[in-house]
């Protein structure tokens, strides 16, 4: 295939056009409701357990509803943490996260992705519990 200065140049200006993302700090804080385990190992706390979920997800007054958050997890270590793949749905647009959520503490996911106003979204979100009972969490979203 011959390539040409012409093609060379419309490549490059589609390129150009493409939406930059530009840099975000999102706070959320999500309340744990909507969640239901599944035993598919041993009877109990088990390897390859699942923990599945739809949860609002709400400012960081946890006053208004700013959307919702759905996914799951696999339990990877028993009672220590689970690998996790979720979406958090905003009115701009979805961001895609995954990584290991800890039973206790502080967890760290990697963006992976999104939707939207978030097309090109990459980065971390922080995960904060907010009580000891696991019933709702603080989220922080770095987008790069």
């Amino acid at each position: 295939m011959k390539i040409t200065f012409s093609r060379i140049a419309a490549l490059a200006a589609a390129l150009i056009t493409l939406p930059a993302f530009a840099a975000e700090q999102i706070k959320l804080v999500e309340r744990a409701v909507g969640e239901t385990t599944v035993d598919l190992g041993a009877k109990g706390d088990s390897i390859g357990d699942l923990l599945v979920f739809s949860n609002g997800v709400f400012d960081p007054a946890n006053k208004t509803q700013l959307g919702t958050d759905q996914g799951y997890c696999v339990r990877t270590v028993v009672g220590k943490s689970w690998e996790c793949f979720w979406t958090v749905t905003l009115q701009a647009g979805q961001i895609t996260i995954e990584g290991p959520f800890t039973d206790a503490g502080d967890s760290l996911f990697a963006v992976t992705g999104g939707t939207g106003k978030y097309v090109g979204a990459r980065g971390s979100m922080k995960l904060h519990p907010r009580d000891a009972k696991g019933s709702s969490y603080d989220f922080t979203y770095d987008l790069l």
